[in-house]
């Protein structure tokens, strides 16, 4: 299989050579500076793109719009913890990104349970190579 090795990510590293199931760890993260993404999620829901189906499938799951997913991105980055960063790829043939990852844990209500819990997040993102666009690679319930 023939792997495409572009980078979309603002990250100037090289991509793996070959895809596959394992993720390729990035050493020295986080990659992007907080107060980047930011401005970016500040720059409103043009700037932010749901980037692979697996994401645009998990915020359909959590019954979000683009608006409530800069949100919980900008609690994760404030308020929750950096995990790690990896090489991520678009699709099983590339394009490539660099991501970071955060957890994020917040109480909601949960109508279900008629009751208050702990609810894990987890997002992963990248800048895009211009520095003008937040790829989502990831925005998932733990």
């Amino acid at each position: 299989m023939v792997n495409n090795t572009t980078n979309v990510s603002a990250y100037s590293g090289q991509p793996p050579s070959e895809a596959g199931n394992k993720r390729i760890h990035i050493e020295g993260g986080p990659l992007y500076a907080v107060t980047d993404v930011l401005s970016l999620l500040d720059a409103g829901d043009e700037q932010t793109v749901l980037w692979t189906r697996k994401c645009v499938a998990n915020v359909q799951q959590l019954a979000y719009d683009i608006s409530d997913v800069r949100a919980l991105l900008k609690q994760a980055l404030t308020g929750g913890q950096y995990l790690k960063s990896e090489w991520c790829v678009q699709k099983p043939t590339g394009p490539w990104a660099a991501c970071d990852s955060y957890r994020l844990q917040r109480t909601e209500w949960i109508e279900r349970a008629h009751k208050e819990m702990h609810i894990e997040y987890y997002v992963k993102y990248a800048i895009g190579k211009t520095g003008k666009l937040l790829l989502l690679v990831s925005c998932h319930i733990s």
